[in-house]
Order: C-alpha cells, then structure tokens, then sequence
C-alpha cells in the first residue's frame, strides 16, 4: 500500500483546508485510515481515524467538532476536511493506514499503522 497525501499551505487563523490521502495498493474492505500531526519540537498525535468500510470517524478532542474525515471508496482517497484553523493546528499532516481490525482505543496508536504518507505541512498563521 502507498500513500500520497496532499493539500497543505498556509492558511489565516479562522480558515479551512482539505487534506487528500490516495490509497494505491490497498484492496478489499478492511483496515482503517488514519491522520496524525507532527508540530516542530513535539511527538507526532493522533487525529482522526475512519474505517474503510464500517464504523467511524473518530477524533481526537482537540479538533473535535472542526475537522471532518471522509472517504471516497472508489477513489480509495480519504480526506481531511479542517475549518476553523488555529495556530496549535501547525504541524506536519500524515495519513496512515492499518489493515488490522484494532479496536476503537488503539487506533490513536501511531504504531499500530503498518503504511504511512510523505506528510503534507500545514501552517496556520496571520
């Protein structure tokens, strides 16, 4: 499985980005996508996660209610919907993807990905 993410930049405080995630590779219906960030200085979090097909999305607190993950399965593309962008918000974007049916409380496990993307930087600055 390959991952290519894309759509990061710089954006104001207050504004929105979409973030792509292109799966190659996979195949079938299992295995979950996932987002971390990355911000200089600071361990790699979790974000969002989402089966591919099933239950899903969850989130971590601190974008709850701001971001929105989504996923086209024909396209196999996962997207990143993020609004109301703050500052802390900066980091390196990476989407991640486990074909093992972890349960919910450890998708937000970084380890627990066995593919990773190139990561997409995101700032979020005036």
């Amino acid at each position: 499985v390959q991952l290519q993410a894309s759509g990061g930049g710089l954006v104001q405080p207050g504004g929105s980005l979409r973030l792509s995630c292109a799966a190659s590779g996979r195949s079938g219906s299992s295995g979950t996508v996932g987002w971390f960030r990355q911000a200089p200085g600071k361990a790699r979090e979790f974000v969002a996660a989402m089966r591919w097909m099933g239950s899903g999305p969850y989130y971590a607190d601190s974008v709850k209610g701001r971001f929105t993950l989504s996923r086209d399965t024909a396209k196999n593309t996962a997207f990143l919907q993020m609004n109301s962008l703050k500052p802390e918000d900066t980091a390196t974007y990476f989407c991640a993807y486990t074909s093992t049916n972890w349960i919910v409380s450890a998708l937000r496990d970084d380890f627990r990905y066995d593919y990773w993307g190139q990561g997409t930087l995101v700032t979020v600055s005036s």
